[in-house]
């Protein structure tokens, strides 16, 4: 990179997005904070982020699934409630086809623990788990997903006007992200291509 003369797009200032509510039930940390699992749909990560727009703030809402880290549901809205998050995880088990038996991890904001969240994770036959408060550790991958977000999208591309202009670069980032972007956790190749890899590697020992 140094020959070429280029660098990375470097990473702004976080932001907090987790109001906790101590009056609702708190699920257990299953996670504690081992970000790995062995086949998809095994581990679902969730978290929210905001954009600053000339038209206020916009909430944006991911869906990670842990093995691949592909981001799997996402929403933008111009609030942070409990109705943000379900419409993300609504697409993500769409995406994914409904799967069963998926952890759910999030931080203990209130939208995560709200009852109307709880009861969908409930009906889809997914267990949560949730961290503690004020300790980005405990959904590290969520966060760095957030930051890798901000770093190539937010704070290089903007400033933003509103929601809809927030939305579109959202989108093409997923997808870029999803089918092009190199982890180098996965091994250098995109997320896409790691859950590709792990269903024909699945195949190959089924017919052996």
């Amino acid at each position: 990179m140094s020959t070429l003369g280029i660098q990375g797009v470097r990473r702004g200032r976080r932001c907090i997005t987790t109001i906790p509510d101590d009056a609702a039930a708190k699920p257990l940390d299953l996670v504690k904070r081992e970000f790995s699992a062995n086949r998809p749909n095994q581990l679902w990560v969730a978290d929210i982020t905001y954009v600053a727009t000339w038209s206020g703030f916009i909430y944006v809402a991911f869906v990670i699934d842990v093995f691949s880290r592909k981001i799997v549901g996402w929403r933008v809205m111009k609030t942070m409630q409990t109705q943000l998050i379900l419409d993300a995880l609504e697409q993500a088990l769409w995406a994914r086809g409904k799967p069963k038996g998926v952890i759910h991890h999030s931080d203990r904001g209130s939208q995560y623990v709200s009852i109307r969240y709880s009861e969908r994770l409930s009906e889809a036959g997914f267990t949560a788990s949730v961290g503690s408060v004020g300790d980005s550790y405990d959904n590290a991958l969520a966060e760095t997903i957030n930051g890798l977000y901000k770093a190539e999208v937010i704070y290089k591309d903007g400033p933003w006007r509103g929601l809809e202009q927030v939305e579109l670069a959202t989108l093409d980032w997923v997808d870029w992200f999803n089918n092009r972007r190199l982890l180098s956790s996965i091994g250098d190749i995109p997320p896409a291509e790691y859950e590709e890899n792990y269903y024909r590697q699945l195949t190959q020992d089924t017919a052996a």
